[in-house]
């Protein structure tokens, strides 16, 4: 027996509701036959959700019972939905596994085999890199959530700008494995003050925190990962200048 289902969903010149496309999606995986309804104008869209009582669409009827918007159809079939502001690992994850990745191609199209330390050395300087450049994309939301913890930043708001051009800094000198004397002490000096402070933060003032590590407004919680972070750099720099 077939399964219907009835889809109400903005798709104008100006806006395509994506959370309408992904609930057709979602409708046609589960095997329904799905009746889509393309709300075409704002007038057309407006008098949908007055006629229902909602306040947004789109809006999915399953046997003429209402299921509502796409985290109510993700619910409807069972399936977990995020939370508002809930702690995630899925941007570190991502870029450490990237980076990695980048650092095993890099690594094999130069010795066609595995040289460890170079990987890691690559890995690391990309790391930073990438890290660096989620920084920047936005310095001020970054710094919003800085200098809540970094212990230098407190005291000198203007270090949170710099903290991220140093590692962008240190990091594609790395890359470049030339005057270590140059690229080694900027992310020794961050990586210490940074490792200190994240430290004292939350594991002597145990404080719940949200890392800045990949940018400002990140959900990834201050712990493990930024110290991780700056024991990499403090690691990475002292190398370059034994090596």
């Amino acid at each position: 027996m077939s399964k219907h289902a009835s889809l109400y969903r903005m798709h104008t010149d100006e806006h395509i509701c994506p959370y309408g496309l992904k609930s057709r999606d979602l409708l046609k995986r589960k095997g329904y036959e799905v009746e889509d309804h393309e709300l075409t104008t704002r007038e057309e869209t407006d008098a949908f959700k007055k006629e229902h009582n909602v306040g947004t669409t789109p809006q999915t009827f399953i046997g003429g019972r209402r299921i509502g918007g796409y985290d109510d159809l993700k619910k409807y079939f069972g399936k977990s939905v995020a939370k508002e502001g809930q702690t995630t690992y899925t941007p570190i994850i991502a870029i450490f596994s990237m980076t990695l990745l980048m650092a095993l191609a890099l690594g094999w199209s130069r010795f066609q085999s595995l040289e460890i330390i170079y990987t890691l050395e690559v890995f690391i300087a990309l790391s930073m890199c990438a890290l660096a450049i989620q920084k920047l994309r936005d310095l001020s939301a970054f710094s919003l959530q800085f200098i809540t913890y970094d212990l230098l930043a407190m005291r000198f708001v203007p270090y949170a700008h710099l903290y991220a051009l140093l590692e962008a800094f240190a990091g594609i000198g790395m890359l470049t494995g030339a005057v270590p004397w140059l690229f080694a002490p900027p992310a020794l000096f961050i990586g210490t003050i940074g490792a200190i402070s994240v430290f004292k933060a939350v594991y002597i003032d145990k404080r719940e925190l949200k890392c800045a590590c990949v940018g400002g407004n990140s959900n990834v919680p201050l712990g493990v990962i930024s110290l991780t972070e700056n024991l990499m750099m403090i690691a990475m720099g002292s190398w370059m200048l034994l090596k």
